[in-house]
C-alpha cells in the first residue's frame, strides 16, 4: 500500500458522516474540537456586548441607560459566561483538537464521551441564553450569595436557570476532564516517557485533575442550594440550623483553583510557543511541570482568601494569607523560565509573540495586586471595591485571554492550512492591548477611592466621574480591537494562499502530518526519542506519512490506535474505536430533559427522563462490548498485541478511576459541609434527630460483607452475591430514610436526606452495572472480554461500599455522641 491509497484507506474509515448529519453524529475530536472552540467563541461575543452595557451604564453618574433589575442580569450573566461558558471550554476545545496530535495518537480515549460533553455543553449554555433573552436571568451575582440567591430575596426562577444550566455545563467539564486524563496517560506515541510528552499535556493533564477535584464542591453547592429552593430543604438558613456561609465555602473550594484552571491552560500554550518564537528550546521543563504540579495543589488552599471579611479567626487569616503569598512562588518560576528562554534565544517579533509580550506585561500586574489582596488588612480595605474587579481582570484576560489569542495566531495555520495573509491581526493587537489598560488600570484607583463592586450607578462629586468615562471609552476601544481579531481570522480562513506544513519550524508532533488535517492525523503511529521530535528526526513526517510506524496497515477496516505504558510509553495494546453515532447527541438531549424538568418544576418528567438516561447508558456500554476474543493482533514491527477489550485495565477501567475521583471529591464535601454545619450552626442536631437504630446497621454490615465477596467473584454466582449485598445496602439506606423527620424542618434532618439519597445512588448504579455484566456473561461473551469490566464494576461496588460505610457511620454518629 503506497502513501496515497494509506490515506484514501484512512480517510474513508475514520471519516464523519456527510451533510447535516455530520454535526450531530460526528465523535471525531477534529471536529469536536473546532465545535467547541466556535462555540466558545460565540458565547465570549455574546458576554463581550453584555460588558459593553455594563460599562455604558457607568460610563456617566446616576445614569439611566439601563434599570438596576436588567443591570443585575446583565452583571450575573457576564460574570457566568466568561468563567463557565468561555474560558473553561476555550481550554476544553483546545486540548480535544490538540492533545492527540501533540501526542502522537489518533484520537481521544473516549470518542463518544467527548461527543457527550459537548451537547452537554451547547444544551446547557443554550437554557442560560434563553433566560437572558426571555427576561429571567439569574440576578444574584456569578457568585450566587445566600440570602440574594434563596427564596428568601428571589422568589423566581431566575436563579434557578443559574443552579441548574450550571450543573449541566458542569457535566461536560467533566466528561472532558476524564477524557483528557486518560488520553494523556494512555494514548501517545511509542517511546514518548512521561518525562518526553509535550509541556502542553502536563499542564492540560493538571489542568483536568484540578477540575475533577475543583468543580465538585460548586456542583455540590448548586444541589443543595435547588433543593432549598425547589423543597425547603434548608442547608443555607440559619432559623432552621443552615448557615448562608457554607455557599461561600463551597463556592470558593472551587472558585479559587478556578483561576488555576484558567490559567495553567494557557501557561501551557505559553511554554509551548514562547521556545518556538524565540527559536531555541523550553528552558527549565522539569522545573515547570514542579511548578505546574506546586501551583494545582497549593490552588486548593487558599478558598479562605476571598472570605477574610466574614470574621475568620485570626490563626485562619494567619495561615490562609501565608498560603496565598505562596503560591507566587512556582507562578515566579514558570516566569523567569521564560524569561530564560526569551534570553538563551533570538525572538520573532511576529504576532503571537506580540500577544505573548502583552500577557507578560499584563499578567505580572495582576500577580503583584494579587499578592496585595492577600495581605489581610489591604484587603479589609479593598475588599468588593473595584480594584477587586480590575485585579480579577488583569489576572483572567492577561493570564489567559491574551495568550489564548497568541495560541489562536500561533495554531491557526494548523486549523486552516492558510498561512497569515493581512495584516489586520497587528491593528487589532494594539487596540485590544491599549483598550484594555485603559479600561482595567485606571478602575483600580476607583476601588481605592471607595467604588464599590456590583453597583448599577452612582452619585456625582465622588471623583469618580472621569476615570468611569475614560474607561468606559476604552473599554469599547477594546471591544473593537476584539471584533478585527475575529475579522482577521476569518479573512485569512476563507481567502488567504494555501501554507507551508510547519510555518513556524517547530519541534512537537502536530506539525508532522498536512494541514488542515486528515481525519486519522497520523498514517501511522510514530515513535520518538525526544520532547522536540521534529528537530531530532527531519524526515519523522515521510516516515509517518509510508507507514513505517506502528498501526500503519489498514486490513482490518477500523478505527485502531495505540495504548501504551503510562511511565515509559511502550505499546501495551490496541485500542478500537467506536464510529459515527447519534447516540451522545441523543442522550446529552434525554439529560437535558431532567435538568428541564427540575426547572419548570414539571417534577414528573424527571424520573422519565432519568429512566431514558439510564436506557442510553446501558445501549452505550452494551455497543462498545466485544462479542468475542481476537487473541493477539498485528500491529507493525513484528510485534502482536491484544484489544483492549481483553486486558484487565482497559480504558473504561481508567476513566472510572478519574470519574470516582470526582464523585470523591463531591462526597468530601458533602462531608465537609456537614462537619461545618455541625461545627457553626447553632441547634445541631436538633433534639431530635434520627438515630440510625440496629436494623439499618445490620443491614449495612450484611451488605457489606456479601458484596464484597460477591464483586471478588467472577462468576454469575458471584455478580448474584455482589447484587444481593448491594440490596441489602439500599435496605439500609432506606430504612434510615423511612425513620428520618420532615427534611424541610431543620438542615440536619434534611443532611441526612442528601446523605441516604446519595448512597442510594451509588447503590443503584453498581447494580445497573452489576446486572450488565450478568447479561454479558449469559450473552456468552468469553471471559477474556469481560476480565476488564469485572473490575470496573468492582470499582464501582467497592466504592459504594465505602460510601454507605461512612454514610451510616454519619448518621448514627449523633447517637454515638450522645
Amino acid at each position: 500500500m503506497n502513501t496515497l491509497q494509506r490515506h484514501r484507506a484512512l480517510s474513508r474509515i475514520w471519516a464523519s458522516d456527510s451533510g447535516w448529519k455530520r454535526w450531530f453524529t460526528t465523535v471525531n475530536h477534529t471536529d469536536l474540537g473546532r465545535m467547541f472552540l466556535a462555540v466558545a467563541v460565540l458565547f465570549f461575543i455574546i458576554g463581550g456586548i453584555l460588558a459593553m452595557l455594563i460599562r455604558a451604564q457607568l460610563a456617566s453618574p446616576r445614569s439611566a441607560f439601563i434599570g438596576p433589575e436588567h443591570y443585575n442580569q446583565i452583571f450575573t450573566m457576564h460574570g457566568t459566561i466568561m468563567m463557565f461558558l468561555f474560558a473553561i471550554p476555550l481550554f476544553e476545545g483546545l486540548a480535544v483538537y490538540l492533545l492527540p496530535k501533540l501526542l502522537g495518537t489518533r484520537d481521544l480515549a473516549f470518542p463518544r464521551l467527548t461527543a457527550f460533553g459537548f451537547w452537554c455543553y451547547v444544551f446547557g449554555g443554550s437554557m442560560m441564553i434563553f433566560s437572558l433573552l426571555a427576561g429571567m436571568a439569574p440576578d444574584s451575582g456569578w457568585f450566587m450569595y445566600p440570602p440574594l440567591s434563596s427564596t428568601i430575596a428571589a422568589q423566581g426562577i431566575n436563579s434557578d436557570f443559574w443552579l441548574i444550566g450550571i450543573t449541566f455545563v458542569e457535566i461536560s467539564a467533566i466528561s472532558a476532564a476524564v477524557e483528557i486524563c486518560v488520553t494523556i496517560l494512555r494514548y501517545r506515541a511509542v517511546g514518548m516517557s512521561l518525562s518526553r510528552m509535550p509541556i502542553f499535556a502536563w499542564y492540560a493533564l493538571v489542568t483536568a485533575v484540578m477540575i475533577l477535584t475543583g468543580f465538585p464542591p460548586l456542583i455540590l453547592g448548586s444541589i443543595l442550594l435547588e433543593l432549598e429552593r425547589a423543597f425547603d430543604m434548608p442547608f443555607f438558613q440559619v432559623a432552621a440550623g443552615g448557615d448562608a456561609l457554607l455557599w461561600q465555602h463551597l463556592f470558593w473550594l472551587f472558585g479559587h483553583p478556578e483561576v488555576y484552571i484558567i490559567f495553567l491552560p494557557a501557561a501551557g500554550a505559553i511554554s509551548t510557543i514562547l521556545p518556538v518564537m524565540a527559536r531555541t528550546r523550553l528552558m527549565g521543563y522539569g522545573w515547570i511541570v514542579a511548578a505546574a504540579v506546586s501551583l494545582g495543589v497549593l490552588s486548593f488552599g487558599l478558598w479562605v482568601h476571598h472570605m477574610f471579611t466574614t470574621g475568620i479567626p485570626h490563626m485562619g487569616l494567619a495561615f490562609f494569607s501565608a498560603a496565598s503569598t505562596l503560591v507566587a512562588v512556582p507562578t515566579a518560576v514558570q516566569l523567569f523560565a521564560w524569561i530564560g528562554t526569551l534570553w538563551q534565544g533570538r525572538p520573532d517579533m511576529r504576532l503571537p509573540m506580540l500577544w505573548l509580550l502583552a500577557f507578560f506585561a499584563t499578567f505580572v500586574i495582576g500577580g503583584l495586586t494579587g499578592v496585595m489582596v492577600a495581605i489581610v488588612p489591604f484587603d479589609w480595605q479593598a475588599h468588593d471595591t473595584y480594584f477587586i474587579v480590575a485585579h480579577l481582570h488583569y489576572v483572567l484576560v492577561g493570564g489567559f485571554v491574551f495568550p489564548m489569542l497568541a495560541a489562536l495566531y500561533y495554531w491557526l495555520p494548523h486549523f486552516v492550512g492558510r498561512k497569515t495573509y493581512f495584516n489586520l491581526g497587528n491593528t487589532a493587537f494594539w487596540l485590544v492591548f491599549t483598550g484594555f489598560h485603559g479600561t482595567f488600570l485606571l478602575l483600580h484607583w476607583a476601588g481605592l477611592l471607595g467604588m464599590r463592586r456590583r453597583i448599577d450607578s452612582y452619585a456625582p462629586g465622588q471623583g469618580w466621574e472621569l476615570i468611569n468615562l475614560f474607561a468606559s471609552v476604552s473599554s469599547f476601544v477594546m471591544a473593537i480591537g476584539f471584533a478585527l481579531v475575529l475579522i482577521d481570522v476569518v479573512v485569512n480562513a476563507a481567502v488567504a494562499v494555501r501554507g507551508s506544513r510547519d510555518p513556524w519550524h517547530a519541534g512537537t508532533l502536530e506539525w508532522a502530518m498536512p494541514t488542515p488535517p486528515a481525519p486519522y492525523n497520523f498514517a501511522s503511529i510514530p515513535t520518538v526519542a525526544s520532547r522536540d521530535p521534529l528537530y531530532d528526526t527531519p524526515d519523522l513526517p515521510v516516515r509517518i506519512a509510508r507507514g513505517e510506524g506502528y498501526l500503519g496497515d489498514c486490513a482490518r477496516e477500523r478505527r485502531e490506535t495505540l495504548c501504551v505504558d503510562v511511565a515509559t510509553g511502550a505499546p501495551r495494546h490496541i485500542t478500537v474505536f467506536p464510529g459515527n453515532t447519534a447516540l451522545p447527541a441523543l442522550m446529552s438531549a434525554v439529560t437535558g430533559l431532567f435538568f428541564l424538568g427540575m426547572l419548570v418544576k414539571a417534577y414528573w418528567l424527571v424520573p422519565l427522563s432519568a429512566l431514558g438516561v439510564i436506557c442510553c447508558a446501558m445501549v452505550w456500554v452494551w455497543s462498545l462490548s466485544p462479542k468475542q476474543a481476537e487473541g493477539a493482533l498485528h500491529a507493525g514491527h513484528g510485534l502482536a498485541l491484544t484489544t483492549a477489550a481483553e486486558v484487565a485495565d482497559p480504558p473504561g477501567w481508567w476513566g472510572s478511576l478519574f470519574l470516582l475521583l470526582a464523585d470523591g471529591t463531591f462526597f468530601g464535601s458533602l462531608l465537609f459541609g456537614y462537619a461545618f454545619l455541625w461545627t457553626i450552626a447553632p441547634n445541631w442536631p436538633p433534639p431530635a434527630y434520627v438515630e440510625a437504630g440496629l436494623w439499618p446497621l445490620l443491614c449495612l454490615g450484611a451488605g457489606a460483607v456479601l458484596t464484597l465477596a460477591g464483586a471478588r467473584v467472577a462468576t454469575l454466582s458471584g455478580s448474584a452475591l455482589e447484587a444481593t449485598g448491594l440490596l441489602a445496602l439500599g435496605a439500609g439506606a432506606t430504612l434510615i430514610l423511612a425513620r428520618a423527620p420532615d427534611p424541610t424542618a431543620h438542615a440536619y434532618d434534611a443532611t441526612i436526606w442528601v446523605l441516604m439519597g446519595y448512597a442510594l445512588v451509588h447503590v443503584l448504579i453498581a447494580l445497573l452495572m452489576t446486572g450488565v455484566l450478568s447479561m454479558r456473561r449469559l450473552a456468552s461473551h468469553p471471559a477474556v472480554t469481560t476480565t476488564g469490566a469485572a473490575r470496573i464494576v468492582r470499582l464501582w461496588s467497592d466504592y459504594a461500599v465505602a460510601v454507605a460505610l461512612i454514610t451510616f457511620a454519619a448518621a448514627a454518629l449523633p447517637g454515638v455522641l450522645a
